[in-house]
C-alpha cells in the first residue's frame, strides 16, 4: 500500500483512540452532561405540553424537573422503606442463613474432606486480612455519595440549561451545516430528536409497565415485598439481557434466603418468562418501536465498552446513546453504513410474532389517526 492509501486507516484509528482517550479522562465533566442531555430530551414533551397550557417558559422548565427530582425521590424513598422493612426481619433471615450456612459446612466436609474447624480457621484469616480496610470501604461509600449527590446537582442544572437554551443550541446545528444544506440539517435534526423522544418515553413506559405486571406477578407467586422486586427488576430493565436476569436471579436467591419452597421458585420463574413474551410481543411494538432497535452484537459490545470506560452509568447510557447514534446516521448520507452495521437487519417476520407485532401496529396507527 501507498503512503496515501494508508493515510486513511491511520487517521481513523487515531480518531478512535482520542475519542477513547476523551471518553476515559474526561469522563467527571462528560458523565453529568450526557445524562442530562438524555433527561432533557425525555422532558421536552412536558415542557412544550406545560408551554400550550399558557405556562411560562421558565415556570414550564422548572415544574418538569420538579416531576423528575419528585419521581426519583417517590422511588428512592419507598426502595429504602423496603429495604428498612426486610433489615427488621433479619433476625429470621440471619436464622435461616446459619442453618444454610452450617448445612454447607457438612457438605463441604463430607464432599471435599475439609473439616469444619479447617473451614473456620480459613474464614477467620480472610477477615483478618480485610480489617484492616474497613476504614477505606466506609470512606469510599461516603466519597462516592458525596460524589453522587454533586452530579446529581450538576445534572438538574445542565438539564434545565439545555430546556432554557434549547433554540440557541438547535440554531448552532443548523448553522454548522454546510452552506446550501440548512433546510436538510433541520429537517434531520427534528427527525432524530422526535424519534429519540419517543424511545426515551416508550422505554419509560416500558418500565413503568413492567414494574405492575412484574408486581402482579411476584405477588401471586408469593414473593415477600413483592413490589420492592418488581421495582428493581423493572429498572435494571435499562440494561438489556444483563439487567432482567440479574433482577430475576436477586428475586430468587432472597425468596430461598427468606425460606421460600420450590413452588416459590417456579412462579417467580414463571414470572420472568410470562413478562418477557409481553414485553417482547406486545410492549416493545406498541410502546418503544422498532426505530432504535440495535443487533445483539453491538449490544453487547455497547454495554462492555460502556463498563469499561464508565462503569455502571455507562452500562445505563450505552443502549440509549447507541440508538441515538443510529437514528443520526440514518438520516446522514455518509453515516448510513453505521447505521446498518449496528442495527437489526429488517427481516420479515413470520407467524405468530408477525401476526401479534401487526395487531398492535395496526391499533397504534388507528389511535394516531383518531386523535
Amino acid at each position: 500500500m501507498t503512503p496515501r492509501q494508508l493515510l486513511k486507516p491511520v487517521l481513523v484509528l487515531s480518531a478512535a483512540v482520542l475519542i477513547v482517550a476523551i471518553l476515559v479522562y474526561a469522563k467527571p465533566f462528560l458523565l453529568p452532561l450526557t445524562f442530562a442531555g438524555l433527561l432533557s430530551m425525555l422532558l421536552l414533551p412536558v415542557v412544550k405540553w406545560l408551554q400550550r397550557k399558557k405556562v411560562p417558559h421558565i415556570a414550564a422548565i422548572l415544574l418538569s424537573i420538579l416531576m423528575l427530582v419528585a419521581f426519583f425521590a417517590a422511588v428512592f424513598l419507598f426502595t429504602g422503606w423496603q429495604v428498612s422493612n426486610i433489615a427488621q426481619n433479619s433476625a429470621g433471615l440471619e436464622q435461616q442463613l446459619t442453618a444454610k450456612y452450617n448445612a454447607v459446612r457438612e457438605f463441604i466436609a463430607e464432599k471435599v474432606g475439609i473439616s469444619p474447624e479447617k473451614q473456620k480457621q480459613f474464614l477467620e484469616k480472610q477477615q483478618a486480612s480485610t480489617s484492616g480496610t474497613a476504614g477505606s470501604f466506609v470512606t469510599g461509600i461516603l466519597t462516592g455519595i458525596s460524589g453522587f449527590l454533586t452530579n446529581a446537582l450538576l445534572t438538574l442544572v445542565y438539564i434545565f440549561l439545555f430546556l432554557f437554551f434549547r433554540g440557541k443550541l438547535k440554531g448552532f446545528i443548523v448553522r454548522m451545516a454546510p452552506h446550501g444544506r440548512s433546510a436538510e440539517a433541520t429537517k434531520t435534526m427534528n427527525e432524530a430528536q422526535k424519534v429519540s423522544q419517543q424511545y426515551l418515553t416508550g422505554l419509560f413506559m416500558m418500565i413503568v409497565c413492567l414494574w405492575i405486571m412484574y408486581t402482579i406477578g411476584f405477588t401471586i407467586a408469593g414473593v415477600k415485598n413483592a413490589l420492592f422486586f418488581a421495582i428493581i427488576c423493572g429498572l435494571l430493565e435499562i440494561v438489556p439481557f444483563v439487567g432482567n436476569l440479574i433482577g430475576t436471579a436477586l428475586t430468587l436467591g432472597m425468596s430461598l434466603m427468606q425460606g421460600g419452597n420450590s413452588t416459590l421458585l417456579i412462579g417467580i420463574i414463571v414470572t420472568y418468562a410470562v413478562v418477557q413474551f409481553l414485553q417482547s410481543y406486545i410492549l416493545e411494538p406498541l410502546i418503544v418501536g422498532a426505530e432504535v432497535q440495535i443487533n445483539p452484537l453491538f449490544t453487547i459490545v455497547g454495554l462492555v465498552a460502556g463498563e469499561v470506560l464508565w462503569g455502571i452509568p455507562g452500562m445505563i447510557l450505552a443502549i440509549p446513546l447507541m440508538g441515538i447514534t443510529k437514528i443520526i446516521c440514518e438520516h446522514v448520507e455518509p453515516l448510513k453504513p453505521v447505521a446498518f452495521l449496528i442495527g437489526n437487519d429488517k427481516k420479515e417476520d413470520k407467524g405468530l410474532k408477525k401476526k401479534i407485532k401487526t395487531f398492535f401496529h395496526n391499533k397504534k396507527a388507528a389511535l394516531k389517526k383518531g386523535k
